[in-house]
């Protein structure tokens, strides 16, 4: 419907917001994702408290703060983990070796440790199964057929499950004909354990460059829930980039450009996945992979913040499709593509850029996603609303130019807002919270996003009709 207000010549830049509810939003669309690294990045060893015999407190406490509607446990690990190796008494648990990754994992944090971290900060716990290693032959002696998948079932009791990861990568993996008849034995045998499981599938592009989604679909899909790619190698495409190494220092505002330049592929792989497919899709992994091999030092500056909260405003955009999404590996201590950061062998785990922003958008966002049918150049908005209430998450990509904002119409409202005076502005253990949100209050109906900012509105919508919000760009 549109809207009915006439616009004067200074408002010809309006945000104009149809406020029809269009589709649900997924409790899981804002989910991090856990993976043992071994001597790569022990992430999941740093956060266990050996002398409490327990997860590290102050990393509970970050992850409450952050919120994630679910975490998902496993990945490429996943082709050689054995799950009962991770139960029962902790001193009885076989070490196992992590082949990709290096070094041993101790089998410490197991199936309950896992479950209890979720339970303990409300998000909803799920692996993705040992599926027959992926079908790659190395890992033959520790690979797990669906008869074990089915038993994990019905030992964690759990409601959502990953079968396949990655496997149509490469050509060591199962063919997209052989991924399908396997994926279809471990449906029927974990749903013959608990009907009312949901399975997410495998559909990301194989070795031909071709989606796996629509054939995964066509036999398959009566038997899953939701097809998953993932969302990484958004590598830079221009050959003098600044996305190498510390480049970026020299030339920040270019770095900027080229981190928005990115999020277009973000779009494209989205779009790509949704017109491939009528089922709900699950990107399970996610996160900005630039050189040094996910270590770039540009991920804790808010400079990546460009990256992330588009990022964050696609997948909610696409919100009735894209219903599980992650935009970082949920925590590491080398690696800097993670949401949250847990310094050892002590101190305060703080949030990364990334995870200050899902953050944010987790905590101030609607129930239900409606339209921005019209917006200025500059601002990227994905809008949502709770019953009498609008949200609008707003990322200012623009590296050096504040834009003005009006919000005709509406009776009173907030603004939680990231806004560094310096983009080159970091995060680390001396300041874990410098890229904490600070509230406003609308005083005036009008407010001005400072450049890169990234923020969250609330706003209280009119008791019928239309809204809309006109934004005048500051000179």
């Amino acid at each position: 419907m549109p809207c009915r207000r006439a616009f004067t010549a200074a408002e010809t830049n309006a945000i104009v917001v149809d406020p029809t509810p269009l589709f649900e939003i997924s409790p899981w669309l804002y989910m991090q994702f856990m993976e043992p690294l071994g001597a790569t990045d022990s992430s999941v060893e740093a956060c266990w408290d050996y002398d409490a015999d327990d997860w590290r407190k102050d990393f509970v406490d970050a992850l409450r703060d952050l919120a994630p509607g679910a975490i998902r446990f496993g990945g490429l690990f996943s082709r050689y983990y054995k799950w009962r190796e991770g139960i029962g008494p902790a001193a009885k648990r076989p070490p196992m070796r992590n082949y990709i990754w290096g070094g041993w994992e101790s089998n410490r944090i197991g199936t309950d440790e896992f479950i209890d971290l979720c339970r303990r900060v409300n998000a909803e716990p799920f692996f993705c199964v040992n599926f027959l290693s992926d079908g790659e032959r190395r890992y033959a002696a520790r690979t797990g057929g669906a008869k074990e998948a089915a038993e994990w079932v019905q030992y964690s009791k759990l409601k959502l499950w990953q079968i396949g990861n990655e496997t149509s990568y490469g050509t060591e993996c199962f063919t997209k004909e052989k991924a399908i008849e396997r994926t279809i034995e471990f449906a029927k045998a974990m749903r013959q354990v608990d009907s009312s499981v949901k399975l997410i599938g495998w559909g990301d592009r194989g070795p031909d460059g071709k989606l796996w989604a629509t054939d995964m679909e066509k036999q398959a899909g009566e038997l899953i829930d939701f097809l998953a790619i993932h969302m990484m190698g958004q590598s830079p495409t221009r050959p003098d980039t600044v996305l190498k190494g510390l480049r970026y220092e020299q030339d920040p505002a270019r770095a900027w450009e080229e981190l928005v330049d990115l999020s277009d592929a973000v779009e494209r792989r989205v779009v790509e996945i949704v017109q491939a497919t009528k089922k709900p899709i699950a990107i399970t992994e996610g996160h900005l992979s630039l050189s040094p091999y996910n270590a770039n030092p540009i991920l804790y500056e808010w400079l990546s913040a460009a990256y992330h909260a588009r990022s964050m405003n696609i997948y909610q955009r696409h919100g009735e499709r894209i219903r599980i999404a992650t935009a970082a590996d949920l925590q590491g201590n080398r690696w800097t593509t993670t949401a949250v950061m847990t310094p050892t062998p002590r101190g305060r785990s703080f949030l990364m850029p990334a995870g200050s922003i899902a953050r944010l958008f987790r905590k101030h966002n609607g129930t239900h996603g409606v339209a921005v049918t019209s917006a200025p150049t500059g601002l990227d908005i994905a809008a949502s609303r709770a019953g009498n209430k609008l949200f609008l998450h707003v990322a200012n990509l623009q590296y050096n130019r504040a834009v003005k904002a009006s919000f005709p119409g509406m009776k009173s409202g907030r603004v939680i807002e990231i806004a560094p005076e310096n983009l080159r502005s970091y995060v680390n253990q001396d300041q874990p919270d410098v890229f904490r949100p600070r509230e406003k209050q609308l005083k005036a109906a009008s407010w001005r996003f400072p450049a890169g900012s990234v923020s969250a509105v609330e706003l209280e919508l009119p008791v019928a009709g239309e809204v809309c919000l006109a934004l005048r760009p500051v000179k």
